[in-house]
């Protein structure tokens, strides 16, 4: 889903997902680059066509946030990675990431095995 965006509309709505709903010259002060602030509104009122981004009207004027949740947009992205790099195997990406396991500590350990122990029991 993200993944179809150009880098730099992707950038614009990794920026909401950060800060939370904003004003187009709070996005246009967090970008990598400057742009001005016409181009900013202009890639917004793109995100907004396309389905990303909704706006409403704030004290200060227009505020722009992500319209899908942050879960739903990480859910999608992961099972795109799933899809393109592991053959569309979830067990074959939890291996990739258990083969990190000198990256991880202890307690992201655990939450995995929570993760799996959820996942048992959800099939019951």
């Amino acid at each position: 889903m993200l993944a179809t965006l150009p880098p730099r509309e992707r950038e614009i709505v990794d920026i909401l997902y950060e800060r939370g709903p904003s004003l187009v010259s709070e996005v246009r002060g967090a970008l990598s680059d400057p742009l001005s602030d016409s181009a900013v509104r202009a890639m917004l009122k793109r995100l907004e066509d396309k389905g990303f981004v909704e706006r409403s009207s704030g004290e200060q004027g227009l505020v722009f946030a992500p319209r899908v949740s942050e879960k739903a947009a990480r859910r999608s992205a992961l099972s795109q990675i799933v899809r393109v790099f592991f053959n569309g195997s979830p067990a074959s990406a939890a291996s990739a990431l258990l083969g990190m396991s000198e990256r991880l500590d202890d307690r992201e350990l655990d939450e995995l095995e929570r993760a799996i122990a959820e996942a048992k029991k959800g099939r019951r």
